[in-house]
């Protein structure tokens, strides 16, 4: 058999094509778009989930000087054997707007009109359009020149734009610099003009458009510049249009050289740690993050061994900015979303489809921008409405840094992790002396309008978070199963080494009942006592039984057995 290579990193449809590269046929839903009614279509998805090489699939398909290669790109794909009437039919305008320079309104400005300029110059050279780009103009003023130019000197035929990340620079500002993001999209602001021309075109030579981004968080602010744009984000109809469904997983994993034994061993981890996803209440098929996918199979084809570390450095520092869009909203709505999401309660509330940056973020405006950037993702529906949780593995892991960051900042000290460290104790020793030490440390030094909220449940997501960053072992909570299970159980992932593991049980008190201490730990050690006998329990060698009761901020440690 053919092995194919796998297109970890690899976003350019003719490249993978002509190279070989497994493709994840999505071209059935150039049909599904082709036959809406609507020219002018919008899709969102979170970061590195297959948006660039979609993008680049539909260039390659409207492409009119591709025509001649049309049998070689999609010969073998569903639209090569179902071709609509549109192909190769457009001259292709296509923009990508990450990458830009957010420091300031200058360089962000420069960045955007560089993009626009670079495309344009691409545009006019390959379609043989008699065009000056006059870097001088504004972004706004050299995308009307074109429109014009093109008006004359091709009558009749049509333009297709596709704009790539509409909205990367804009989430960047709004992050970091959001006076400077709400100057640029105000109503005399460059992007918005810039917006405004690309409209003014549908009524000439621009004929359809498709836009990606992750966010609507300039939508609302763009609106007068850019009202004729069908949001398809939320669309049952093109909810596996990108990442990977079960079926399409297991194909491309035999098409891998990956047998049935491996794919045993595999999917588990894959699917604990980058399925979930679901983007609309109607759809019943959840998807993997595409990308991390490829990541892990990228590793585990080099020794046939499944990868230490699971995410992608790069994919985690596009989602370790889960605080700083946390932090628009300020206050209890942002630490109350924090602990829902994170103690696996899931949330319930309406997505919303436009943000407003002028107006101050509200709760509502907050969840619906966790769920646009895969930190939160529809689990069901209830009476109409999203429950929104936390999709997998890795967004628990990105929760519990945020969480324990939030901790640290209301602490006057600074608490040292030595995470390392705790991981060894366990592992080696089947002791929690150092896990225990540091869960204390944020105990004492939480303010006392903390202690209000405090109760068992609090306690337990603290040593959750914490425990979430022992890389070495697989964790089970009852916080994250939602059955009768211990509170916590840690496991090593690797059971050849001879690592220990631990389950613990969790009470608490409040200081006025302080004399319960006894009555509570011999509660908790009945409770640990039935859960060893469990089947799946007793199969765990070497494990290590704990409870541990807190009154208020101390902490009450037992070791059963």
């Amino acid at each position: 058999m053919n092995v194919k290579k796998l297109p970890y990193g690899i976003s350019d449809y003719e490249r993978l094509i002509e190279n070989d590269y497994y493709y994840v046929d999505k071209t059935m839903y150039i049909e599904k778009l082709e036959n809406l009614a609507e020219p002018y279509i919008m899709f969102l998805r979170p970061r590195k989930f297959g948006k660039t090489l979609f993008t680049s699939t539909l260039e390659n398909y409207y492409d009119l000087k591709k025509e001649n290669e049309f049998e070689k790109l999609f010969g073998n794909t569903y639209i090569g054997k179902n071709s609509t009437k549109l192909k190769n039919k457009y001259h292709i305008l296509k923009f990508n707007f990450s990458g830009i320079d957010t420091s300031n309104e200058e360089t962000t400005m420069k960045g955007f009109k560089s993009k626009v300029a670079s495309s344009i110059q691409l545009f006019v050279e390959r379609y043989g359009i008699d065009f000056f780009v006059n870097k001088e103009d504004e972004a706004e003023g050299i995308l009307d020149n074109l429109i014009k130019a093109f008006t004359i000197q091709k009558a009749g035929e049509k333009i297709y734009v596709i704009v790539d990340e509409y909205d990367h620079f804009a989430n960047e500002l709004l992050g970091f610099h959001t006076n400077q993001f709400k100057e640029l999209v105000s109503k005399n602001g460059k992007v918005r003009k810039w917006y405004e021309i690309l409209k003014e075109g549908t009524e000439s030579v621009i004929d359809r458009i498709f836009i990606t981004g992750v966010a609507p968080i300039t939508l609302d602010s763009l609106t007068s510049g850019f009202n004729i744009g069908s949001d398809k984000t939320q669309s049952a109809s093109f909810n596996e249009m990108m990442g990977f469904t079960n079926k399409e997983l297991d194909t491309m994993l035999e098409e891998l050289g990956i047998n049935e034994q491996e794919k045993k061993s595999l999917i588990p981890i894959m699917k604990e740690n980058y399925d979930g996803y679901k983007f609309s209440i109607e759809a019943t098929e959840k998807l993997y993050n595409s990308n991390m996918c490829l990541y892990f199979l990228n590793r585990y084809l080099e020794r046939r061994e499944i990868p230490n570390q699971l995410i992608d450095m790069n994919i985690a520092s596009d989602y370790s900015k889960l605080g700083k869009m946390l932090d628009l909203c300020q206050g209890q709505e942002r630490e109350k979303i924090i602990e829902k999401t994170v103690a696996g309660e899931g949330i319930v509330g309406e997505i919303t489809e436009k943000f407003n940056p002028a107006m101050e973020f509200t709760e509502k405006d907050l969840i619906s921008m966790l769920f646009y950037l895969g930190y939160l993702t529809i689990e069901d529906e209830v009476a109409g409405y999203a429950k929104l949780n936390i999709p997998n593995k890795v967004m628990k892991e990105i929760y519990a840094d945020y969480f324990l960051q939030v901790l640290r900042e209301s602490t006057p000290i600074n608490v040292e992790q030595n995470y390392s460290e705790i991981a060894t104790e366990i592992a080696l020793e089947g002791k929690i002396d150092k896990l225990v030490s540091l869960a204390q440390k944020y105990l004492e030094n939480l303010s006392n309008r903390d202690y209000v909220k405090f109760d068992e449940k609090y306690i337990k997501l603290i040593f959750y978070c914490i425990a979430m960053n022992l890389k070495i072992f697989r964790l089970k909570s009852e916080m994250e199963v939602q059955r009768k299970y211990p509170d916590i159980l840690l496991m090593p992932k690797n059971q050849t080494k001879g690592y220990k593991g631990i389950m613990i049980e969790f009470k608490y008190l409040k200081k006025e009942q302080a004399e319960k201490l006894q009555e509570k730990q011999e509660e908790a050690r009945k409770q640990i006592e039935e859960y060893a006998e469990l089947e799946e329990i007793k199969d765990i060698s070497d494990l290590n039984f704990y409870t541990i009761v807190a009154v208020n901020d101390k902490l009450y440690v037992q070791k059963i057995k």
